[in-house]
């Protein structure tokens, strides 16, 4: 099981470390030939010195069927190897960029780029190679912190500034190295702020932009034009693997927290603890607008809530509209997880809320997911379809790490390699039935387990949210 750290007061201070916002100027579009001529040259030396290679080796053991993936056997067998497979061992390698952040060898990068990495190497614009070490890889952002050892020489590096302050039709540039043909730089404007109509991480809040972004970019920068890393660049949307002007990076105020985070320290196997508000919200239609008589759709309408929930406590209703977290507009459950996302434990954050139709902030404290109900991991063993089963009393640290809103029922974190269970139930499934008897905590599951069975076992599960019926015999 994960552990976690806690990016605390560290998020703060990187964040505060952030440049402030550069004095507002006029943003003009080109008047003449001098202007349109104007270069990107001096913003590219300024920042392609910190846009590092990744390369990324992991070993892995997969099992080859003795019929060679013949076609006619495939029909039958599918990916059960059956008797006489082997065990080979296979070398995959991954590339990607990165971006280095402090002098003394900080990099942060996609998770993807070095997710399993056995070996991971981190090559610079003059040629000079590090072997580098994983201090965080955080999943639910795709982002992961790495350090280098330079010794007594300082690396060059790039500072993260505000995404915020971007406006849709700014100016920016993509680095990175794209399919491996060496560092590469592409220029385009911001074609959207706060996507999140995607599928790409937990969080599904990103800077849009047609700057030409193509596999290997990926963990490279987004630069302002004023120097500042507004975000990592991280998807593409594509039909065949190519860019087709539509590019996703994440913006720096996550990245600002992940990589205080890895700052903290760590084995790179940690996560990052962030902010819970233990809230179910939905979007708001302009259906739902009119039936609450809303002038328009907006903020996003609380459906449910945690009974240990901060702001449940701070006054918070079922049927409340959230429009804004510390002033920041929510448009939808997306922008509201990001924005929460974003604040440290431990601090204040303003949640602006409709109660009734009438406007009020509450000021709840940021606090990491409860661990309550204790987790009482435990391995399934005996004679029954769920052997070789680890599984876990869901509580509310629990539900945000494998994703589901279940408060009842025993969640599956993992299944053994080679147990039969594997054909039934997966990581993240919710085992509420068995038998016939509701199964509230571990203990309610492994009592039911252990009562004979000769007509076989109807098992009750939830997966994504939708429950089915197995029979196993």
């Amino acid at each position: 099981m994960q552990r976690f750290l806690t990016a605390f007061v560290f998020s703060t201070l990187l964040l505060t470390a952030l440049p402030a916002e550069a004095q507002e100027t006029a943003k003009t579009v080109p008047e003449n030939r001098t202007q349109i001529s104007l270069s990107f040259a001096p913003l590219v030396k300024q920042i392609a010195p910190a846009v590092v290679n990744i390369y990324s080796k992991r070993v892995v053991t997969r099992r080859v069927s003795p019929f060679m993936n013949d076609p006619f056997f495939d029909q039958f067998f599918g990916d059960n190897m059956g008797a006489g497979g082997l065990n080979r061992r296979q070398v995959e390698r991954s590339l990607g960029s990165g971006l280095i952040v402090e002098a003394d060898g900080l990099i942060v990068t996609n998770a993807h780029v070095v997710h399993g990495a056995d070996e991971i190497t981190v090559v610079l614009p003059d040629g000079r190679e590090f072997e580098a070490k994983k201090l965080l890889e955080d999943a639910p952002s795709d982002l992961a912190v790495l350090r280098v050892e330079p010794g007594e020489e300082k690396l060059p590096f790039a500072t993260l500034e505000p995404s915020e302050k971007l406006e849709v039709g700014d100016m920016v540039l993509a680095i990175g190295n794209p399919f491996g043909v060496g560092q590469t730089v592409t220029s385009g404007i911001v074609s959207a702020l706060a996507r999140s109509s995607l599928n790409i991480n937990d969080f599904n809040f990103f800077i849009q932009t047609d700057a030409a972004i193509n596999p290997g970019n990926s963990g490279g920068p987004l630069v302002a034009m004023d120097g500042g890393i507004v975000g990592i660049n991280s998807a593409i949307f594509s039909r065949d693997g190519g860019s087709l002007g539509i590019g996703f990076a994440i913006p720096s105020e996550m990245v600002a927290t992940v990589i205080a985070a890895g700052k903290a320290g760590g084995d790179g196997s940690h996560g990052v603890v962030r902010a819970w508000l233990g809230v179910q919200a939905q979007g708001i239609t302009q259906d739902i607008a009119d039936s609450m008589g809303l002038k328009k759709p907006g903020g996003v309408l609380v459906s449910a809530l945690h009974g240990a929930s901060p702001a449940k406590k701070a006054g918070l209703e079922v049927g409340d509209v959230i429009v804004a977290i510390n002033g920041r507009p929510v448009h939808d459950p997306s922008e509201m997880k990001f924005r929460l996302a974003t604040v440290p434990i431990g601090e204040q954050a303003d949640l602006d809320i409709s109660h009734k139709g009438v406007l009020q902030t509450l000021r709840i404290k940021a606090i990491a997911p409860p661990e309550d109900p204790p987790r009482q991991e435990t391995l399934l063993t005996g004679y029954h379809p769920l052997n070789g089963v680890h599984v876990s009393n869901i509580n509310p640290a629990v539900e945000v790490e494998q994703g589901i809103n279940d408060e009842e029922g025993v969640v599956v974190t993992e299944v053994d390699n080679g147990a039969v269970a594997l054909r039934i139930v997966h990581a993240g499934d919710v085992i509420v039935g068995v038998n016939g008897v509701k199964i509230g905590r571990v203990d309610d599951l492994q009592k039911a387990l252990n009562k004979t069975a000769p007509e076989g076992w109807q098992l009750i599960i939830s997966r994504d949210g939708q429950k089915r019926q197995v029979i196993v015999r």
